[in-house]
């Protein structure tokens, strides 16, 4: 349980925020699956987001996932991407 609370305290934290190095854990979280599923799409949207805002390791990140991703994978993490900017 104290890993679903400190995941929904980031998510949190990446909502209210758009601090680079809480979106690069979120896409840590995600290609590592600690704490959640693994989910590609998911994290290359959070790697992405946070390479927009400044975080260059997230750069290098997000390419070499995509090495590993569809093209419709990685359309699919820019919409998402797209829309969350879109929202917060």
């Amino acid at each position: 349980m104290a890993r679903l609370d400190i995941f929904s305290e980031q998510m949190d934290r990446a909502s209210q925020s758009s601090a680079p190095d809480v979106l690069f854990q979120l896409g840590i979280q995600y290609s590592t699956g600690r704490d959640v599923e693994t989910d590609l799409v998911t994290a290359h949207k959070w790697f992405n987001l946070a390479a927009v805002r400044g975080n260059d390791t997230a750069k290098t990140y997000r390419v070499e996932l995509a090495q590993q991703m569809s093209a419709d994978q990685i359309a699919e993490a820019q919409r998402q991407a797209r829309e969350w900017l879109s929202t917060h």
